[in-house]
């Protein structure tokens, strides 16, 4: 018996599926990847250092700024550029953004349909009018962080090797403040909404992989972290995790020690949620979930954590740059040498790696990027392989619609996974 899903629909980019089972046990089960690879690393070879934040973000629209902010730091890297604590502070602010308005846009309009029984999120708006509005608002605010610091929403313009052609204006930073109270409230209450959906039953235990520092929910600038308790630094990221090229597959997967991994949501907060701010620490003991936690379905619920996070944080940063020189973060001059970069940084899917080679004239020589889709697409095969044996009974109409819920619960960003 097979079961096939042509297309699977609100999630980014273009993949289907496909299982195959044979007396009750499933033999595979695959995420078909309907684009084409895009050799965004072969186009920067040979092209000026400058060139790689300006390209690389091209990779996506959902999330380019952990993309801007991962090629510039692997640059800044390769040639030994220390930035300041204000640009540090942007950066972060500007990723705790991106990671706001990204899961606002998949919690509520790419997944929640699936959870209500709802066909099309027409029907979800219609039913859920003030919810709809709250998911928006939540949104808006990420989107305007981004802007402030970045220049606009999709692709970025002010950040660069060195630190910022421009910064913000005290203005926009007291304007995100004064909107902060209100969207933390509304945050708390779609929280609310979202911990009455019933969720599906299901786990298996894996391992799970993010970047972690002492004492801060770290996105930025930390260590590689697992919950099988290894620690590495970024550099060591490509020697210890295996990329596998298998044939006829676009997309690169990666394992550690010969395993299939998790990346996201559910692996920071079930590594890093001592760590969480005080409202989304609250909001996530009133989940009741034990950890580890092994249900991919709970990454939903782990990235309403995050948006609490993420508003709690972004204010606190942004009251501590008010009372900075932000001066400070303005370019600063560096020289450009031969050498090699790595970087890494928390995208809203999961670790974001760069690796960057450049010559004494400040030319690539040579790139690998590794996204978070990339690494968790072994996992999620391996998932619902495991996951299949539960609704094998269920009328087909309804195991497909079961299937493409799994699927978009781990929120999946094609366009990156083909780069």
């Amino acid at each position: 018996m097979n079961i096939r899903i042509n297309h699977i629909a609100k999630m980014e980019g273009h993949a289907g599926f496909m299982a195959s089972v044979l007396q009750g046990d499933v033999k595979s089960a695959k995420l078909e990847i309907q684009e084409g690879i895009r050799l965004i690393e072969g186009v920067l070879i040979g092209r000026y250092y400058t060139d790689m934040p300006v390209v690389a973000q091209r990779i996506c629209g959902i999330c380019p700024v952990v993309h801007n902010l991962t090629a510039v730091k692997a640059v800044e890297n390769a040639f030994g550029v220390k930035i300041t604590p204000e640009t540090e502070k942007l950066r972060t602010l500007m990723e705790f953004g991106q990671i706001i308005h990204s899961h606002a846009l998949h919690l509520f309009f790419l997944s929640l349909a699936d959870f209500l029984d709802m066909d099309n999120d027409i029907q979800l708006v219609k039913e859920y009018p003030e919810e709809t509005r709250k998911a928006i608002k939540i949104r808006e605010f990420g989107m305007d962080i981004v802007r402030i610091i970045g220049g606009r929403v999709v692709h970025p313009l002010t950040n660069e090797v060195g630190g910022f052609k421009k910064v913000p204006k005290p203005e926009e930073l007291k304007n995100l403040v004064e909107k902060s109270d209100e969207v933390l409230k509304i945050a708390l209450e779609l929280g609310e909404f979202f911990r009455k959906i019933k969720i599906p039953e299901f786990s298996r235990e894996t391992e799970y992989v993010c970047l972690a520092k002492s004492g801060t929910y770290a996105v930025y600038d930390c260590d590689i972290v697992s919950s099988k308790s290894t620690i590495l630094p970024v550099e060591k990221f490509e020697t210890n995790f295996q990329e596998i090229q298998k044939q006829n597959q676009v997309i690169k997967t990666l394992e550690h020690n010969g395993q299939s991994y998790m990346v996201g949501a559910i692996a920071r907060v079930n590594i890093n949620r001592g760590k969480l701010n005080m409202e989304a620490h609250k909001y996530l003991e009133s989940l009741n979930y034990k950890f580890p936690d092994y249900n991919p379905f709970h990454n939903i619920l782990f990235q309403m954590v995050e948006v609490i996070h993420c508003i709690e944080e972004s204010v606190k940063i942004t009251k501590e740059l008010l009372h900075s020189d932000l001066n400070q973060a303005l370019s600063k001059k560096y020289e450009i040498k031969e050498g090699i970069g790595v970087a890494a940084v928390e995208a809203p899917r999961g670790t974001l790696y760069y690796h960057v080679e450049v010559d004494g004239k400040g030319y690539i020589k040579n790139v690998n990027i590794i996204t978070p889709t990339a690494q968790f697409l072994a996992n999620l095969e391996d998932d619902i392989k495991a996951y299949i044996p539960s609704i094998m009974n269920l009328d087909d109409k309804i195991k497909e619609k079961k299937l493409r819920a799994f699927i978009r619960a781990y929120d999946p960003c094609i366009s990156c996974a083909v780069h």
